[in-house]
């Protein structure tokens, strides 16, 4: 699993925003940015929908007065989806990122299988990234919702 002071891997992720299918090669993602990345088990999924995405839609603005340049939503899903998601909750200041093949999450050591839920998706989890580089790390035990929330994030800056 990644861990504190460690560099993000290099990967990539997809992001349909306006129409527009984005392919983000991650060392260019994080690089020379401050970045909160929050990942969820699934979209539209119960605690996903009604907790975790709508704390950092709600918190954006007060990420970015303490320096965040971007706040990333990471799941196994298509992209899609996620942007279906995002848009259904109202998320236009959180780029909702999408892992297809959960290679980016493998990669990142925090993938789970879930079986006949879902296959291969990510555990729930919040990081502060800086230029590249694990600041902050929070990963939830299972069926836990806890330690990723926009509050803890927001008194880890």
């Amino acid at each position: 699993m990644i861990e504190l002071n460690q560099l993000m891997p290099v990967g990539e992720l997809q992001e349909l925003k306006n129409g527009e299918m984005t392919t983000h090669n991650t060392a260019e993602l994080f690089a020379a940015k401050k970045v909160v990345l929050f990942a969820v088990p699934g979209a539209f999924t119960p605690t996903c929908s009604a907790a975790h995405l709508p704390g950092y839609v709600v918190s954006a603005d007060e990420l970015k007065a303490k320096g965040v340049d971007a706040i990333i939503c990471l799941s196994v899903n298509d992209a899609f989806v996620m942007n279906a998601w995002g848009e259904s909750q109202n998320a236009e200041n959180i780029m909702m990122l999408a892992d297809g093949d959960g290679s980016y999450t493998k990669a990142l050591g925090l993938s789970m299988d879930t079986a006949t839920f879902g296959g291969v998706r990510s555990q729930r989890y919040a990081m502060i990234i800086d230029n590249g580089e694990v600041i902050s790390l929070h990963v939830e035990e299972p069926k836990s919702f806890e330690v990723s929330k926009a509050e803890v994030i927001l008194d880890q800056l």
